[in-house]
């Protein structure tokens, strides 16, 4: 796992801009904190930022082989997950190896079939190719988007990066916002519209994309997109095809050439992996695995119940860890210390994010990094197996919105009058793009065709910021973060399953526990949906709206004439009165606040200007 970067122009000597060069690659330290390259040639240069994982005495990068009429370079960043059979179907087909590193896997793919090559693999990534002979880029992003890769385009040429802040290190991009991106911030925000930087003049590659680049033309082209098909198996073959897809995934992901370990959070999805991984390890003789957990000082203490967060972790915990055997550490985070991380979590993230549950994660993956570079965690199952509660509660499912932000009034409370006045048709016609370019069969009842649509909300929007916050979150400190249930094999099986198999029993995830039942303690299986551990700490909302209240009343402030001071006032003086969440189930008064503090450092830190 690593980070990417590149700056490609014909009508520029690169060899002439190695200062702005090695400032974009010294951006990208702390993701690849093992090793760095640079390939230059006339018209571009190639960046890479290494962290080791899969043979790290020979899979230096860039990698450079070459073929009849030159040289082909790449920069990858990701793990690939059929290396096996792709470099035996490579290698009866001609090719020869000289490493084991999956990056020559990757490379070679592209000499071999071309733009098409992302279709053959299996894994997340994102990566660059330079072609000598055709004087020609290509680029390309996982199907699921776990991998990010943004790029500016200008008159003369166009910059990648792994990371906004490696653009923004080279002067051609300059940290401007213009309305659009307004509307992404303080309407949208911490998600974003597929595709958009928030900077006027940066994009991101989307999930399942490839591109070329000339040094004159860009195209772009979907490979991959959720695609309706009918499901022909019985609600037991179901099961077994569930059961089987999730353990081969997780199987595929245990391959590492360095320490390895899972996130057990006594949730069923972290449990199923920690069972998986325990269990390969316990066959191939290599004992018990190494689980992590992360908590809050104080917060049993002041845990409150509540539809969203039903029961604590610390509860399941313990008895997931003894069923399998494993070496359990628990991380718990100081509330002080969580406070002064949301900068840190803006700096990892390169916008405002998910303020303190991206700070929690971006301190917990620093005290797993001290001993291991690789985790597993059980994102995603949630959006893909009908995980939320707005998936079973009828109301809000065919409510016609967004169903982690369905109303943009509490955002507006603390918005100036007049600000943005085209937002609320913004939001509304990216809500109908999704639901409008959603794959549905003919046949498909009411209901269903809802599920698709909220499918395909989940799976590009909400499910996009968690997987965005885990890249940042865990690149940040040098630590490879994989995903098993973001295997395409997956998303394409869940996608496609009727509603009433998949919520089995009623059930959230139903399909997933009946999958697994037998496999885990009942009370795992059995346990009500729980989301990512937050902070119960009154201590933590007094730091956030002290620091909160501050911003609004500095009148040198890039918010200032942008926040209300009176809507902020409003939920430092009644919290309470936050009936429905900022984003999500987790962002209600205490990252509201949380939220304009990362909004008053961004603007700051990266000096970024509003076009007018």
């Amino acid at each position: 796992m690593c980070g990417i970067a590149g700056w490609f122009d014909k009508r520029r000597n690169m060899k002439n801009e190695m200062p702005v060069i090695s400032r974009m690659s010294e951006s990208l330290a702390r993701r690849g904190p093992d090793d760095s390259g640079i390939v230059l040639r006339e018209d571009i240069c190639l960046i890479h930022r290494r962290l080791a994982v899969i043979d790290p005495e020979n899979g230096a990068q860039p990698m450079t082989k070459p073929v009849r009429n030159g040289n082909i370079t790449i920069v990858y960043n990701g793990e690939l997950y059929n290396t096996a059979e792709l470099r035996d179907e490579l290698s009866a087909a001609g090719h020869r190896f000289i490493t084991q590193s999956d990056t020559e896997v990757v490379l070679t793919s592209y000499i071999q079939w071309g733009e098409s090559c992302a279709e053959h693999l299996n894994g997340i990534f994102a990566f660059a190719v330079y072609d000598e002979s055709q004087r020609r880029l290509y680029l390309a992003r996982d199907r699921i988007g776990v991998k990010p890769l943004f790029f500016s385009r200008y008159s003369e040429g166009l910059i990648f990066a792994s990371e906004i802040n490696t653009l923004l290190q080279n002067p051609l991009v300059e940290p401007v916002i213009n309305e659009e991106g307004l509307c992404e911030l303080l309407l949208i925000g911490p998600g974003r519209t597929l595709g958009q930087g928030v900077y006027r003049d940066i994009s991101e590659l989307l999930p399942g994309e490839w591109a070329t680049y000339n040094g004159e033309k860009l195209q772009r082209r979907r490979y991959y997109t959720l695609t309706a098909h009918e499901h022909t198996e019985s609600p037991a073959q179901s099961v077994e095809h569930v059961r089987s897809l999730i353990t081969d995934s997780v199987e595929r992901q245990l391959v590492s050439d360095v320490p390895l370990c899972c996130f057990l959070s006594g949730g069923l999805d972290s449990s199923i992996i920690s069972y998986i991984a325990s269990e390969k390890s316990r066959r191939e003789g290599r004992g018990a695995i190494d689980t992590y957990s992360v908590d809050y000082k104080d917060n049993r203490k002041y845990f409150r119940s509540s539809l969203f967060q039903p029961t604590p972790d610390s509860d399941f915990i313990g008895i997931m860890s003894a069923a399998i055997g494993s070496r359990h550490h628990g991380v718990t985070i100081n509330n002080d210390l969580l406070f002064r991380s949301l900068k840190m979590a803006v700096d990892a993230r390169d916008l405002p994010g998910m303020t303190d549950v991206d700070a929690s994660l971006l301190l917990f993956c620093g005290v797993i990094k001290e001993d291991f570079t690789v985790a597993l965690s059980g994102e995603c199952a949630d959006e893909l197996f009908g995980g939320y509660p707005w998936y079973h509660n009828r109301d809000i499912l065919f409510e016609d919105t967004f169903p982690w932000s369905r109303s943009l009034d509490v955002r507006r409370s603390v918005l100036k009058s007049g600000i943005l006045p085209r937002g609320e048709e913004y939001v509304r016609q990216r809500y109908l793009d999704t639901c409008i370019h959603t794959s549905k069969l003919p046949q498909d009842s009411p209901t269903d065709r809802r599920m698709r649509e909220m499918f395909s909300l989940n799976f590009y929007w909400f499910m996009q910021t968690l997987l965005d916050r885990k890249d940042r979150m865990s690149m940040y400190n040098g630590l490879e973060v994989r995903v098993p249930f973001c295997d395409y094999r997956i998303v394409d099986y869940a996608y496609n399953l009727p509603w009433d198999i998949k919520a089995m029993h009623g059930r959230e995830k139903g399909i997933v526990r009946e999958a697994f039942r037998g496999l885990l303690p009942d009370s795992i299986i059995d346990r009500k949906k729980s989301p990512y551990p937050k902070t119960h700490d009154p201590m933590y909302f007094k730091l956030c709206a002290a620091a909160a209240n501050e911003i609004i009343h500095d009148h040198s402030s890039p918010l200032y004439g942008i926040i209300e001071p009176a809507g902020v006032e409003a939920i430092i003086n009644d919290p309470e009165r936050i009936s429905s969440p900022w984003y999500g189930q987790l962002m209600r008064a205490p990252q509201i606040l949380a939220y304009i503090i990362q909004l008053d450092y961004w603007f700051r830190k990266n000096r970024v200007r509003i076009e007018s």
